[in-house]
Protein backbone atom coordinates (compact mmCIF):
# COMPACT_ATOMS: atom_id res chain seq x y z
CA UNK A 1 0.00 0.00 0.00
CA UNK A 2 2.97 2.15 0.80
CA UNK A 3 4.27 1.85 -2.70
CA UNK A 4 1.39 2.17 -4.45
CA UNK A 5 0.44 5.32 -2.68
CA UNK A 6 4.01 6.90 -3.00
CA UNK A 7 3.65 5.86 -6.77
CA UNK A 8 0.22 7.75 -7.13
CA UNK A 9 1.67 10.77 -5.33
CA UNK A 10 4.74 11.07 -8.27
CA UNK A 11 2.65 10.79 -10.81
CA UNK A 12 0.01 13.39 -9.66
CA UNK A 13 2.47 16.43 -8.90
CA UNK A 14 3.90 16.86 -12.37
CA UNK A 15 -0.05 17.12 -13.66
CA UNK A 16 -0.78 19.68 -11.01
CA UNK A 17 2.81 21.72 -11.85
CA UNK A 18 1.43 21.41 -15.48
CA UNK A 19 -1.97 22.82 -14.77
CA UNK A 20 -0.41 25.03 -13.17
CA UNK A 21 2.02 26.58 -15.52
CA UNK A 22 -0.66 26.54 -18.02
CA UNK A 23 -3.01 28.88 -15.70
CA UNK A 24 0.00 31.07 -15.00
CA UNK A 25 0.24 31.45 -19.20
CA UNK A 26 -3.32 32.18 -19.33
CA UNK A 27 -2.95 34.51 -17.11
CA UNK A 28 -0.03 36.59 -18.27
CA UNK A 29 -1.83 36.23 -21.33
CA UNK A 30 -5.00 37.47 -20.57
CA UNK A 31 -3.06 40.36 -18.43
CA UNK A 32 -0.92 41.65 -21.83
CA UNK A 33 -3.88 41.56 -23.95
CA UNK A 34 -5.53 43.87 -21.25
CA UNK A 35 -3.31 46.21 -20.74
CA UNK A 36 -2.22 46.35 -24.43
CA UNK A 37 -6.27 47.36 -24.82
CA UNK A 38 -6.06 49.81 -21.69
CA UNK A 39 -3.02 51.36 -23.13
CA UNK A 40 -4.52 51.54 -27.05
CA UNK A 41 -7.71 52.57 -25.83
CA UNK A 42 -5.87 55.56 -23.82
CA UNK A 43 -3.67 56.68 -26.56
CA UNK A 44 -6.44 57.35 -28.92
CA UNK A 45 -7.75 60.14 -26.21
CA UNK A 46 -6.25 63.44 -27.38
CA UNK A 47 -5.19 66.54 -25.60
CA UNK A 48 -8.44 68.58 -26.44
CA UNK A 49 -8.25 71.95 -26.47
CA UNK A 50 -11.27 74.64 -26.20
CA UNK A 51 -11.36 78.21 -25.85
CA UNK A 52 -13.72 81.77 -25.94
CA UNK A 53 -15.00 84.42 -23.85
CA UNK A 54 -16.74 84.41 -20.80
CA UNK A 55 -17.64 86.42 -17.70
CA UNK A 56 -16.06 89.49 -19.44
CA UNK A 57 -12.90 87.73 -19.97
CA UNK A 58 -11.19 84.44 -21.83
CA UNK A 59 -11.25 81.31 -20.79
CA UNK A 60 -8.69 78.50 -22.09
CA UNK A 61 -9.50 74.85 -21.43
CA UNK A 62 -7.61 71.33 -22.15
CA UNK A 63 -8.53 67.42 -21.38
CA UNK A 64 -7.58 64.08 -22.59
CA UNK A 65 -11.10 62.86 -23.89
CA UNK A 66 -12.48 60.92 -26.93
CA UNK A 67 -14.47 63.43 -28.46
CA UNK A 68 -14.71 67.35 -27.91
CA UNK A 69 -16.87 68.52 -25.01
CA UNK A 70 -17.03 72.74 -26.22
CA UNK A 71 -21.18 72.62 -25.83
CA UNK A 72 -21.63 70.88 -22.51
CA UNK A 73 -18.17 72.91 -21.22
CA UNK A 74 -20.08 76.08 -22.58
CA UNK A 75 -23.19 75.10 -21.17
CA UNK A 76 -21.88 74.68 -17.89
CA UNK A 77 -20.31 78.09 -18.31
CA UNK A 78 -23.12 80.04 -18.84
CA UNK A 79 -25.11 78.61 -15.55
CA UNK A 80 -22.23 80.06 -13.64
CA UNK A 81 -23.14 83.17 -15.76
CA UNK A 82 -27.06 82.85 -15.58
CA UNK A 83 -26.71 82.81 -11.46
CA UNK A 84 -23.44 84.91 -10.69
CA UNK A 85 -22.98 87.70 -13.30
CA UNK A 86 -23.49 91.54 -12.70
CA UNK A 87 -23.20 92.26 -16.44
CA UNK A 88 -26.06 89.48 -17.36
CA UNK A 89 -29.03 91.70 -16.35
CA UNK A 90 -31.47 88.59 -16.16
CA UNK A 91 -28.82 87.03 -14.04
CA UNK A 92 -29.87 85.90 -10.63
CA UNK A 93 -27.83 87.56 -8.91
CA UNK A 94 -28.68 91.10 -10.94
CA UNK A 95 -32.39 90.71 -10.11
CA UNK A 96 -31.67 90.23 -6.26
CA UNK A 97 -29.40 93.58 -6.73
CA UNK A 98 -32.72 95.48 -8.24
CA UNK A 99 -34.74 93.77 -5.80
CA UNK A 100 -36.98 92.23 -8.05
CA UNK A 101 -36.89 88.66 -5.79
CA UNK A 102 -34.69 87.25 -2.98
CA UNK A 103 -35.23 83.99 -4.19
CA UNK A 104 -31.59 82.53 -5.18
CA UNK A 105 -30.61 79.33 -6.83
CA UNK A 106 -28.14 76.71 -6.48
CA UNK A 107 -24.73 78.22 -7.91
CA UNK A 108 -25.70 81.71 -6.36
CA UNK A 109 -26.18 79.56 -2.65
CA UNK A 110 -23.18 77.74 -3.00
CA UNK A 111 -20.76 80.79 -3.34
CA UNK A 112 -22.59 83.08 -1.37
CA UNK A 113 -22.45 80.14 1.67
CA UNK A 114 -18.37 79.72 0.92
CA UNK A 115 -17.78 83.64 0.52
CA UNK A 116 -19.55 84.26 3.91
CA UNK A 117 -17.17 81.97 5.35
CA UNK A 118 -14.12 83.30 3.62
CA UNK A 119 -15.76 86.95 4.90
CA UNK A 120 -15.19 85.93 8.59
CA UNK A 121 -12.17 84.09 8.55
CA UNK A 122 -10.28 87.26 6.96
CA UNK A 123 -12.21 89.88 9.17
CA UNK A 124 -14.21 91.19 6.36
CA UNK A 125 -11.16 91.52 3.94
CA UNK A 126 -13.32 89.25 1.74
CA UNK A 127 -16.86 91.14 0.94
CA UNK A 128 -18.89 90.86 -1.44
CA UNK A 129 -21.20 93.56 -0.74
CA UNK A 130 -17.84 95.87 -1.51
CA UNK A 131 -19.15 97.06 -4.84
CA UNK A 132 -20.95 100.24 -4.33
CA UNK A 133 -17.30 101.40 -2.83
CA UNK A 134 -15.58 99.61 -5.83
CA UNK A 135 -17.90 101.98 -8.35
CA UNK A 136 -17.40 105.00 -6.21
CA UNK A 137 -13.51 104.88 -6.43
CA UNK A 138 -14.06 104.51 -10.38
CA UNK A 139 -13.50 101.18 -11.16
CA UNK A 140 -16.88 99.44 -11.31
CA UNK A 141 -19.74 101.14 -13.70
CA UNK A 142 -19.15 104.62 -12.60
CA UNK A 143 -16.62 107.16 -13.64
CA UNK A 144 -14.29 108.04 -10.74
CA UNK A 145 -15.06 110.83 -8.54
CA UNK A 146 -13.53 112.72 -5.49
CA UNK A 147 -14.34 110.63 -2.30
CA UNK A 148 -14.62 112.21 0.48
CA UNK A 149 -14.88 111.05 3.89
CA UNK A 150 -18.86 111.98 4.42
CA UNK A 151 -19.61 110.42 1.48
CA UNK A 152 -17.44 106.72 2.20
CA UNK A 153 -19.45 106.66 5.49
CA UNK A 154 -22.72 107.15 3.48
CA UNK A 155 -22.20 104.06 1.30
CA UNK A 156 -20.87 101.95 4.42
CA UNK A 157 -24.11 101.90 5.81
CA UNK A 158 -25.17 99.41 3.46
CA UNK A 159 -21.81 97.62 3.04
CA UNK A 160 -20.81 94.47 4.89
CA UNK A 161 -21.23 90.69 4.46
CA UNK A 162 -22.95 90.50 7.57
CA UNK A 163 -25.92 92.59 6.29
CA UNK A 164 -26.97 89.70 4.68
CA UNK A 165 -27.75 86.33 5.13
CA UNK A 166 -29.23 83.32 3.57
CA UNK A 167 -32.70 82.37 5.05
CA UNK A 168 -33.46 78.81 3.44
CA UNK A 169 -33.06 79.26 -0.22
CA UNK A 170 -33.80 83.36 0.15
CA UNK A 171 -31.77 86.20 0.36
CA UNK A 172 -32.66 89.16 3.59
CA UNK A 173 -30.71 92.04 3.31
CA UNK A 174 -30.78 95.13 6.05
CA UNK A 175 -30.51 97.57 3.76
CA UNK A 176 -32.26 97.33 -0.21
CA UNK A 177 -29.39 99.30 -1.47
CA UNK A 178 -26.87 96.57 -0.48
CA UNK A 179 -26.13 95.24 -3.55
CA UNK A 180 -23.62 91.70 -3.76
CA UNK A 181 -20.83 91.46 -6.15
CA UNK A 182 -19.03 87.76 -7.14
CA UNK A 183 -16.61 89.03 -9.12
CA UNK A 184 -13.84 88.10 -6.91
CA UNK A 185 -14.81 84.54 -6.68
CA UNK A 186 -17.18 84.06 -9.91
CA UNK A 187 -14.31 83.06 -12.67
CA UNK A 188 -12.67 80.56 -10.00
CA UNK A 189 -16.56 78.78 -9.20
CA UNK A 190 -16.53 78.64 -12.68
CA UNK A 191 -13.31 76.81 -13.30
CA UNK A 192 -14.83 74.62 -10.16
CA UNK A 193 -17.73 73.99 -12.58
CA UNK A 194 -16.11 72.94 -15.76
CA UNK A 195 -13.49 70.67 -13.74
CA UNK A 196 -16.43 68.95 -11.82
CA UNK A 197 -18.25 68.70 -15.26
CA UNK A 198 -14.86 66.82 -16.70
CA UNK A 199 -14.81 64.51 -13.60
CA UNK A 200 -18.00 63.36 -14.18
CA UNK A 201 -16.71 62.19 -17.45
CA UNK A 202 -13.99 59.96 -15.99
CA UNK A 203 -11.40 62.36 -17.18
CA UNK A 204 -8.18 62.67 -14.94
CA UNK A 205 -5.95 64.88 -17.44
CA UNK A 206 -6.87 68.28 -17.47
CA UNK A 207 -6.28 72.35 -17.12
CA UNK A 208 -8.94 74.21 -17.19
CA UNK A 209 -8.41 78.70 -16.75
CA UNK A 210 -10.69 81.21 -16.84
CA UNK A 211 -9.30 84.84 -17.06
CA UNK A 212 -6.27 83.65 -15.22
CA UNK A 213 -7.81 81.60 -12.54
CA UNK A 214 -6.79 77.82 -13.14
CA UNK A 215 -7.07 74.36 -12.28
CA UNK A 216 -5.11 71.49 -13.19
CA UNK A 217 -5.03 67.71 -12.47
CA UNK A 218 -3.02 65.05 -14.20
CA UNK A 219 -0.73 65.35 -16.99
CA UNK A 220 -0.48 67.70 -19.75
CA UNK A 221 -0.19 66.64 -23.45
CA UNK A 222 3.89 65.38 -23.61
CA UNK A 223 2.25 63.11 -20.02
CA UNK A 224 3.86 65.28 -17.48
CA UNK A 225 2.90 67.75 -14.64
CA UNK A 226 1.08 70.95 -15.70
CA UNK A 227 4.02 74.14 -15.56
CA UNK A 228 2.14 76.95 -14.71
CA UNK A 229 3.89 80.49 -14.97
CA UNK A 230 3.29 83.02 -12.27
CA UNK A 231 3.76 87.11 -14.28
CA UNK A 232 5.63 89.64 -12.46
CA UNK A 233 4.54 92.72 -11.06
CA UNK A 234 4.41 95.57 -13.35
CA UNK A 235 3.06 98.32 -14.21
CA UNK A 236 0.55 97.77 -17.71
CA UNK A 237 1.60 94.59 -18.04
CA UNK A 238 0.34 91.92 -20.73
CA UNK A 239 -0.36 88.48 -19.80
CA UNK A 240 1.67 87.09 -22.36
CA UNK A 241 4.16 84.57 -20.70
CA UNK A 242 7.52 87.01 -22.10
CA UNK A 243 7.12 88.21 -18.06
CA UNK A 244 6.76 85.67 -15.84
CA UNK A 245 8.47 85.79 -12.20
CA UNK A 246 8.06 81.91 -11.46
CA UNK A 247 7.17 78.99 -13.10
CA UNK A 248 5.51 76.23 -10.53
CA UNK A 249 4.99 72.51 -11.43
CA UNK A 250 1.39 71.42 -10.46
CA UNK A 251 -1.02 68.63 -10.43
CA UNK A 252 -4.57 68.45 -8.61
CA UNK A 253 -4.68 71.82 -7.43
CA UNK A 254 -6.24 75.30 -8.06
CA UNK A 255 -4.00 78.66 -8.35
CA UNK A 256 -5.47 82.26 -8.29
CA UNK A 257 -3.92 85.19 -8.95
CA UNK A 258 -4.46 88.38 -7.66
CA UNK A 259 -2.27 92.20 -8.09
CA UNK A 260 -2.68 95.94 -7.84
CA UNK A 261 -0.36 96.28 -11.14
CA UNK A 262 -2.99 95.53 -13.89
CA UNK A 263 -5.80 98.39 -13.03
CA UNK A 264 -4.72 101.20 -11.33
CA UNK A 265 -5.06 105.10 -12.10
CA UNK A 266 -3.31 108.13 -10.75
CA UNK A 267 -5.25 111.79 -9.70
CA UNK A 268 -3.63 114.65 -8.72
CA UNK A 269 -0.57 112.85 -8.81
CA UNK A 270 -1.39 109.75 -6.16
CA UNK A 271 -1.59 106.17 -7.77
CA UNK A 272 -5.11 104.25 -6.79
CA UNK A 273 -5.43 100.77 -6.73
CA UNK A 274 -8.15 98.61 -7.77
CA UNK A 275 -8.27 96.43 -4.38
CA UNK A 276 -10.52 98.39 -2.08
CA UNK A 277 -10.87 97.37 1.47
CA UNK A 278 -14.28 96.82 2.26
CA UNK A 279 -13.51 98.17 6.45
CA UNK A 280 -12.32 101.17 5.61
CA UNK A 281 -13.64 101.91 2.35
CA UNK A 282 -10.26 103.01 0.83
CA UNK A 283 -7.89 101.92 -1.59
CA UNK A 284 -5.11 99.65 -0.29
CA UNK A 285 -1.62 101.00 0.04
CA UNK A 286 0.65 98.35 1.21
CA UNK A 287 3.55 96.50 -0.43
CA UNK A 288 2.28 93.69 -1.18
CA UNK A 289 1.91 93.89 -5.64
CA UNK A 290 0.54 90.47 -6.27
CA UNK A 291 -0.86 87.44 -4.10
CA UNK A 292 -0.66 83.65 -5.71
CA UNK A 293 -2.74 81.44 -3.98
CA UNK A 294 -3.00 77.19 -4.10
CA UNK A 295 -6.15 75.63 -2.60
CA UNK A 296 -8.03 72.82 -3.61
CA UNK A 297 -11.13 74.58 -5.25
CA UNK A 298 -10.34 77.87 -7.30
CA UNK A 299 -13.15 79.42 -5.47
CA UNK A 300 -11.43 79.26 -2.52
CA UNK A 301 -8.10 80.57 -4.11
CA UNK A 302 -9.78 83.01 -5.78
CA UNK A 303 -11.00 84.96 -2.82
CA UNK A 304 -8.05 84.44 -0.66
CA UNK A 305 -6.11 86.13 -3.28
CA UNK A 306 -8.16 88.78 -3.10
CA UNK A 307 -8.13 88.79 0.50
CA UNK A 308 -4.45 88.79 0.92
CA UNK A 309 -4.48 91.86 -1.39
CA UNK A 310 -6.37 93.63 1.07
CA UNK A 311 -4.83 92.57 4.39
CA UNK A 312 -1.02 93.38 2.71
CA UNK A 313 1.57 90.98 3.52
CA UNK A 314 2.47 90.45 7.05
CA UNK A 315 -1.72 89.93 7.68
CA UNK A 316 -1.63 87.48 4.89
CA UNK A 317 1.53 85.31 6.46
CA UNK A 318 0.08 85.17 10.19
CA UNK A 319 -3.31 84.20 8.41
CA UNK A 320 -1.63 81.35 6.49
CA UNK A 321 -0.58 80.11 9.74
CA UNK A 322 -4.30 79.07 10.49
CA UNK A 323 -4.67 77.93 7.24
CA UNK A 324 -2.79 74.94 6.26
CA UNK A 325 -4.94 73.82 3.36
CA UNK A 326 -3.30 77.29 2.07
CA UNK A 327 -0.33 77.94 0.00
CA UNK A 328 0.89 81.32 -1.25
CA UNK A 329 3.31 83.19 -3.10
CA UNK A 330 3.80 86.75 -2.94
CA UNK A 331 5.30 89.29 -4.87
CA UNK A 332 6.20 92.85 -2.60
CA UNK A 333 8.03 95.70 -2.72
CA UNK A 334 10.86 96.43 0.14
CA UNK A 335 12.47 99.82 -0.39
CA UNK A 336 11.86 100.04 -4.39
CA UNK A 337 13.24 96.43 -4.50
CA UNK A 338 10.87 93.77 -5.70
CA UNK A 339 11.00 90.50 -3.44
CA UNK A 340 9.32 87.20 -2.94
CA UNK A 341 7.89 85.54 -0.15
CA UNK A 342 5.93 81.94 -0.55
CA UNK A 343 5.07 78.85 1.54
CA UNK A 344 7.66 76.78 2.87
CA UNK A 345 5.85 73.36 0.54
CA UNK A 346 6.25 75.59 -2.58
CA UNK A 347 9.81 75.02 -2.93
CA UNK A 348 9.52 71.44 -4.43
CA UNK A 349 6.76 73.00 -7.25
CA UNK A 350 9.40 75.92 -8.26
CA UNK A 351 10.79 74.90 -11.89
CA UNK A 352 12.46 78.34 -12.42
Amino acid sequence: MEKHTTKDSITRRPQRRGWRTVLSVLFLAFLIAGTYFILRRSASYVMQEDSGSIFGTTYSIKYRYDKDLNKEILAELNKVDASLSMFNQQSTLAKINRNETTQTDDLLREVFIQGQQISKATNGAFDMTVGPLVNAWGFGFKQGIDVTDKQLDSLRAFVGYEKVKLVGDRLQKTDSRLMLDAGAIAKGYGVDRVARYLESKGIRDYMVEIGGEIRVKGKNAKTESWTIGIQRPQDGAVEDGSNLQTVLRLNDVSLATSGNYMNFYYKNGRKYAHTIDPRTGKPVQHSLLSASVLASDCAMADAYATSFMVMGLEQAKKLLEKQPRLKAYFIYEDQGEMKVWYSPELERLIVK
